[in-house]
């Protein structure tokens, strides 16, 4: 143990404390405005809806802040407690090569983490998501997604991993420059290629059929001035009842897609103002200005672990003896939350900014009060509480709170 020791027990257990601190925020303000629906919302959204939304919401948040705590000890015994060293001595014993060791130690850490924090994620699935109606995926399904994610993980990340370290260890000085291309590239091609090839290996993606419908979205995206290479409608239906809608790819390849159980919630009309909004978000250049700040983020994050890993003492007050690559970077992948805590906030405040411009767009180009009937479907259809509270909502929330969010589409209803 050394300073940085301290340094990171200390940033921890703050991280922690503050986290735990927004999550009894969240409970203590949910469940004092349970018993009744906020005045915005009273003839849209029975009280049983809301309360359901409350339930979800509590369920959720008591959940999060045992992970959480879980998380935590995880890291310290990844870390402090020689997780790391332990699963690092027992691939060197093997000795092979220094990419080669590396490579499997990155891959069989992912591995070990994911089956970690597996039980969590079957609690959510098959307890609480079934508890409150929206389960849809079988014990088939489940494991059949798990062992899709575990080979995309070896197809994908051992070139990747061997890669990066081939890099670390030959480019000399400015490897973490030459990382950042390699990894900025790649991004960029999952990006585009995920539409067509990663995507159908967990849903199918079925043609719009409804003519009509298809006529009105056409008409939309002409006004808008986008192309894509189709409207879809994705199953989502298999594994839960929540609804949404998105666009994935950059392009040639971008597509829109709907799920199913969205379309069979909102009207016509609706489903025309949800995709405005979405289009709004590319019109007003959202997902390429997030691109270039994860890019941004990501190169001083290399920069600044090409000067760490020449610090022993970043090895050894994380639990480290031997310094390598694989281990340094293995280190900053896991530690390096801890320390940005502070950006989430302010993420949270450029992704509320986004919703509001998109949701202006969307005024302009259809309707808001048909935007507003879709939103508030959605809320009750997903569950979604209309009481968070202010401070966990600013901290966390990619999205505007359901009263913010109305009352700034009602002020657009007479534009």
């Amino acid at each position: 143990m050394n300073n940085f020791t301290w340094i990171f027990l200390l940033a921890l257990g703050a991280s922690l404390i503050l986290k735990l601190w927004l999550a009894q925020r969240q409970i203590r303000h949910v469940a004092e405005n349970r018993g009744q629906v906020p005045d915005a919302f009273a003839d849209k959204i029975q009280l049983d809806a809301h309360q359901k939304a409350a339930d979800y919401t509590l369920t959720n948040t008591r959940q999060g802040r045992i992970e959480l705590i879980y998380n935590s000890l995880l890291l310290v015994g990844w870390t402090l407690g020689g997780g790391l060293q332990w699963l690092d001595n027992s691939w060197q014993q093997l000795g092979w090569g220094s990419i080669t060791t590396g490579v499997a130690m990155l891959i069989s850490a992912f591995l070990i983490m994911a089956i970690l924090e597996l039980p969590f994620t079957i609690y959510h699935t098959f307890v609480i998501e079934e508890r409150f109606g929206f389960n849809r995926t079988t014990p088939a399904t489940f494991v059949g997604d798990l062992a899709k994610q575990a080979l995309l993980m070896l197809i994908i990340g051992v070139p990747m991993a061997w890669a990066a370290l081939w890099l670390m260890q030959e480019s000399g000085g400015l490897w973490w420059l030459y990382l950042w291309l390699l990894w900025s590239g790649f991004s960029l091609l999952m990006l585009w290629a995920y539409p067509a090839v990663i995507a159908p290996l967990f849903n199918k993606f079925s043609p719009l059929e409804d003519d009509t419908l298809q006529k009105r979205i056409q008409s939309l995206l002409n006004r808008c001035g986008f192309k894509s290479q189709g409207i879809f409608v994705m199953d989502g239906s298999r594994r839960s009842g929540h609804g949404n809608a998105y666009f994935t790819g950059m392009g040639q390849n971008k597509r829109i897609v709907f799920f199913d159980t969205l379309l069979k919630t909102l009207e016509a009309d609706e489903i025309e103002a949800v995709l405005a909004h979405e289009l709004g978000h590319f019109k007003r250049k959202h997902v390429q200005k997030r691109i270039i700040t994860m890019m941004l983020l990501s190169l001083a994050g290399l920069a600044l672990l090409g000067w760490l890993i020449e610090q022993s003492w970043f090895y050894q007050g994380l639990g480290v003896q031997q310094a390598s690559n694989h281990l340094a970077l293995l280190l900053f992948l896991l530690v390096s939350p801890v320390f940005t805590v502070f950006l989430q906030p302010i993420m949270s405040w450029f992704s509320r900014k986004h919703e509001f411009e998109a949701d202006d767009y969307a005024a302009a180009q259809s309707d808001a009060a048909d935007l507003i009937r879709a939103l508030v479907k959605m809320y009750r259809e997903n569950a979604s509480t209309l009481t968070p509270d202010p401070v966990y909502s600013a901290f966390y929330d990619s999205h505007p709170p359901a009263p913010v969010r109305v009352a700034h589409l009602s002020t657009r209803t007479a534009s």
